[in-house]
């Protein structure tokens, strides 16, 4: 069974509901009576309120344009995997057996989904302020520089500048796949070095899905 007091000593909390815990930890592929998607669902509205709050108070100035960028570039799946790799997420997660083979803990649909269930836990049982005080140090450690002019730059630019410093190629983009209506697509875009897959990411266009995916690759090429 996964030992998550060492996750609950990452995010300075310990549950006393051990159920909850459990529960925001287990994905749907484990084929539990429960999983972590209602927990999800909650983290979510959590994080956004969270967020917007926290931007509402640290940029007095800004209109609600800027507020509303900022906010979707924190609020999002690569900023919340970027969280959950802070905190070592993916150790703790419980999973199929054939999940764990498709190399489902790197995963950052999974990731992010996982951390979102996590603070909702948090948020259930102890309620706003503490939920509020694990993402924010969590925000604040990942991003020392939280602005629009930061938190918007070209991560495919980074990642050529880098790849090209450190390995001397050009990284390639492939697209894996697309789902989802017309109205509502969703794609899925890998990032390649060296013939080898560094990172993936979906988004609703496959502009949004490259950048997302470069800055996973930007965040694992520097650790």
């Amino acid at each position: 069974m996964t030992d998550y007091a060492k996750l609950e000593k990452r995010l300075g909390y310990t549950f006393k509901n051990k159920q909850l815990i459990i529960e925001a930890l287990t994905h749907k592929s484990d084929k539990k009576p429960y999983n972590n998607e209602r927990l999800e669902f909650l983290g979510d509205a959590v994080l956004d309120l969270i967020v917007g709050e926290y931007l509402f108070n640290k940029f007095p100035k800004s209109n609600e344009g800027i507020l509303s960028k900022i906010r979707a570039s924190l609020v999002n799946e690569s900023g919340f995997t970027l969280l959950a790799r802070a905190i070592d997420l993916g150790s703790y997660i419980y999973l199929s057996p054939a999940e764990e083979n498709n190399n489902g803990r790197n995963k950052p649909s999974l990731l992010s989904n996982a951390f979102e269930a996590v603070i909702g836990a948090v948020y259930l049982e102890a309620g706003l302020d503490t939920a509020k005080k694990i993402a924010i140090d969590l925000l604040e450690a990942a991003h020392p520089k939280i602005d629009l002019d930061t938190l918007s730059k070209d991560y495919k630019t980074a990642l050529q500048e880098l790849t090209q410093a450190t390995h001397g190629v050009t990284p390639q983009y492939e697209l894996l796949g697309s789902s989802g209506p017309d109205h509502k697509k969703e794609f899925e875009i890998a990032v390649r070095l060296n013939d080898k897959t560094i990172a993936s990411a979906r988004g609703k266009s496959k502009k949004e899905a490259q950048q997302k995916a470069a800055k996973i690759a930007l965040e694992a090429l520097k650790q």
